[in-house]
């Protein structure tokens, strides 16, 4: 795709001295920006990426659009290259939209960062589009703020992630089809209804399955009770396997990605898989396991309303994780000495049973932390 409209350089007095303040504030581990080094940002969408290149004094040099296939990106890195020493690349949607455009720099050797949007004081002054986003995400890879180290997505836990999600969608499925194939069968009329009144669900999912209607008897409504139901039935056994299949194929990935994980007590294939998941392929870009809790969404936090001392868990971080390990937390203090004496003694305390149930949530996500991080070099993941 033809370059659009290149932009002379403008004066830095917009964006250079805030970059400099924030580049102070990042302390040492931010490499600073020297003379001729320059960031750039790129904003991914589905066909094209828009991208922004800014000096070391947060200038703007150039923007341009690219198509979004395999060209447009070497064409984008090309002209990142010719602008001189990139020093950083942001990019937003790394995960999505911007996963191929990420991973074709960072093979190139370029740092890239995951640029996150900008705050709402910034959007409400500077509007939004796609050169605009483009040239905050490239303000952001130069100053180091509003920027983490994005998933390489290139492992064992990307293929395990990708099993995991349609695994989620298949049991999902299935549920909708089974809770359609109740409410027919309860607004059915009386005489298919009398005889699956009562049965349990794989009973009725069998026996529906098994029948065979009349398929020219469909504009009655008696005859489409039959049909309809059977349909419904035959999806939900359909996708009862492929999820079945899919679980198979999740535990032997976990077999060789997570085998110190999955001995954990009340440590299931997809409670395993999940955080797993949220982690990615390098576990070490979570450098606390204070990070990991909050991706996770039960670091806590204060609620302390005049003299109580109270803490409540981020309601933030990834669902997903947040789920698995409320069902360790539920299953733990049944079968595991330690987490029923941490509960005890919780509780002794003076503490709720909720509020001790969330403090082993919170120990939950430190183990798991120090699990993952561990077998991470004991097992060669490529």
């Amino acid at each position: 795709m033809p370059a659009m409209h290149p932009v002379a350089a403008l004066s830095g007095s917009r964006f250079g001295e805030g970059a400099q303040r924030n580049l102070a504030a990042k302390g040492p581990n931010m490499q600073r920006p020297e003379e001729g080094q320059a960031a750039i940002g790129a904003d991914a969408h589905k066909e094209v990426h828009v991208a922004a290149a800014v000096d070391r004094q947060g200038a703007l040099v150039d923007e341009r659009r690219f198509a979004a296939a395999r060209q447009g990106c070497r064409q984008l890195e090309s002209r990142a290259r010719s602008l001189g020493d990139v020093l950083r690349a942001g990019a937003e949607c790394s995960g999505s939209y911007g996963s191929g455009l990420a991973r074709r720099l960072a093979k190139s050797g370029l740092t890239v960062l995951e640029a996150a949007s900008p705050d709402r004081t910034v959007r409400r002054k500077r509007g939004k589009g796609g050169f605009i986003d483009a040239e905050t995400a490239a303000e952001a890879a130069l100053s180091g703020v509003r920027t983490v180290a994005p998933k390489s997505r290139d492992g064992t836990v990307e293929a395990l992630r990708m099993l995991q999600k349609a695994r989620s969608t298949a049991v999902a499925a299935r549920r909708a089809a089974l809770q359609t194939t109740r409410a027919h069968v309860v607004s059915a009329p009386e005489e298919p209804r009398g005889r699956l009144h009562g049965m349990a669900r794989m009973q009725l999912i069998g026996r529906l399955s098994a029948a065979r209607p009349d398929p020219a008897d469909f504009k009655s409504p008696v005859g489409a009770a039959r049909i309809s139901p059977r349909r419904l039935a035959k999806r939900c056994v359909g996708l009862d396997d492929e999820a079945s299949g899919l679980d198979g194929t999740t535990e032997a990935v976990l077999a060789d990605a997570a085998p110190l994980l999955v001995e954990c007590s009340c440590v299931g294939p997809q409670s395993a898989a999940r955080p797993m998941a949220t982690v990615g392929d390098d576990p070490e870009r979570l450098r606390p396991e204070a990070a990991f809790s909050m991706l996770c969404g039960v670091a806590p936090m204060p609620v302390s309303p005049g003299m109580a001392c109270r803490h409540r868990l981020d309601r933030g971080g990834d669902r997903q994780a947040s789920s698995a390990i409320r069902i360790m937390a539920i299953g733990r203090p049944r079968t595991d000495e330690r987490a029923k004496d941490y509960v005890a003694r919780k509780m002794a305390e003076g503490h709720a049973k909720m509020e001790a149930i969330r403090c082993l949530k919170r120990y939950i996500a430190r183990e798991m932390c120090y699990v993952i991080k561990k077998q991470r070099k004991l097992v060669n993941c490529p």
